[in-house]
């Protein structure tokens, strides 16, 4: 590439708007190279870009949940906090019962906080092990209207519900955030909140939309291009590197998402596979199972996907910087080489992902003496493998798509505009 002639003697087309781009990718001078008369190349994936989001809010406006979801069989139990305090077996009451053990407890958050009650656990203690100190949820025990106990029976005040996890899980997203903001400063900022974001587009939208009779697939995808169009350009501006990755993301998740959707049927998967699903069918008959299963391989994508986008564009750029003499020939086979390397590592990580996911159902086949073949034709294991499957095709398509549209964008943009810390290292 003649790099004096793209620098000056070209005629300008003009400087994007920074507002819209971000300081990050269009600080100093920029210069496009435009056929005459035509629309550049860069017009044309703003444009993608602007339909994308077009899109994706005109999804977001029509899946929205409204109303109140009808057919629901779920329970809303509340529980409160408790620390126990004692432990001691007990005779069990009921003919056949063993491992008797009755728990004293203080209530510490509910009405009754500060007080002190106890209830009875049945069961092996080897299984479910309370000691003193430990912290629980417990619910309140009342009996359905007009019904009554037997003469000298007393209810329970409370029955245990489950251990309190929540502070242990605190504690370690607190020390996730810290190592974060230690590590990355204030680009680690930047990703706490997308991740919060992100976090609030599944829980906000994803799941609300499923229960009030979204088709779970078109949810999913609607989902994960919020929560790219929100975590992306926070994270990385508003350059070429993030139309790159956001366009080769948008591309390979429908892929992956037209192949999820056509092997499940073609393997005659049900979505029934797991105990979740079968309660979800009985408490909420409007969900598709098979749709929430297709839904849950679009989402489990994502993350790997936009982390070798990411990497793809980022390595074009770099490149880019480093020899500015480099064509998109150039840029394109030095940033596969690098993609083929992290791709190998990723597949890698993402099967076995699914594998440890299927792992337990895998070891119960095992103790059956069932063969490996018949093994993984059981829907509880084939759900994975499909997925897996699934999720690294659309990740090695994501490789060179995105690789081309980074290189076609740096050609076209001043090699000493691009900087150097905005290189996504691995």
């Amino acid at each position: 590439m003649d790099v004096e002639r793209l620098r000056g003697s070209e005629p300008d087309v003009g400087t994007p708007d920074p507002q819209f781009w971000g300081a990050d990718a269009w600080e100093g001078r920029r210069r496009f190279r435009t056929p005459s008369g035509r629309p550049g190349l860069l017009v044309l994936l703003r444009l993608a870009v602007v339909l994308l989001v077009l899109g994706t809010v005109a999804g977001l406006v029509l899946l929205w949940p409204r109303g109140t979801v009808h057919g629901s069989a779920f329970v809303n139990v509340h529980t409160d906090g408790a620390t126990v305090t004692a432990v001691r077996r007990v005779r069990c009451r009921d003919r056949g019962a063993d491992g008797c053990r009755r728990v004293s407890i203080e209530l510490t958050s509910g009405p009754h906080a500060g007080t002190a009650s106890s209830f009875t656990l049945i069961g092996e203690t080897n299984v479910l092990v309370l000691a003193p100190g430990d912290h629980i949820r417990v619910y309140p025990n009342a009996l359905p209207h007009g019904a009554a106990l037997p003469a000298g029976e007393k209810l329970d005040p409370y029955s245990f519900s489950d251990f309190d996890r929540r502070a242990p899980m605190l504690w370690l997203a607190a020390g996730f955030a810290a190592l974060l903001l230690v590590a990355a400063r204030f680009r680690g900022l930047r990703a706490l909140v997308g991740l919060g974001a992100s976090l609030l587009v599944i829980v906000g939208f994803v799941i609300p939309a499923i229960l009030h009779g979204g088709h779970p697939v078109d949810v999913a995808i609607v989902g994960a291009l919020a929560v790219m169009l929100i975590t992306m350009p926070l994270n990385y501006g508003l350059g070429a590197k993030m139309i790159a990755a956001l366009l080769g993301t948008a591309l390979s998740l429908l892929v992956a998402a037209g192949l999820a959707d056509s092997f499940s049927g073609l393997a005659h998967l049900s979505g029934a596979g797991s105990d979740e699903s079968l309660y979800l069918a009985a408490t909420q008959a409007t969900i598709s199972l098979r749709g929430l299963l297709i839904a849950g391989m679009v989402i489990g994508a994502l993350g790997v996907l936009l982390d070798l986008t990411v990497s793809q564009a980022s390595t074009v750029l770099a490149l880019r910087r480093a020899n500015p003499r480099l064509g998109v020939s150039g840029l394109f086979h030095g940033a596969l080489d690098v993609g083929q390397d992290h791709i190998s590592a990723t597949v890698t990580t993402l099967v076995f992902a699914y594998a440890g996911a299927a792992l337990p159902v895998l070891l119960i086949f095992s103790i059956g003496h069932t063969s490996f073949t018949d093994a993984v034709n059981g829907e509880a294991v084939a759900e994975e493998v499909i997925a897996a499957l699934v999720g690294s095709i659309g990740l090695i398509l994501s490789m060179p798509l995105t690789t081309i549209l980074a290189a076609l964008l740096a050609d076209r943009i001043d090699p000493d505009t691009i900087l150097a810390e905005h290189a996504h290292a691995h």
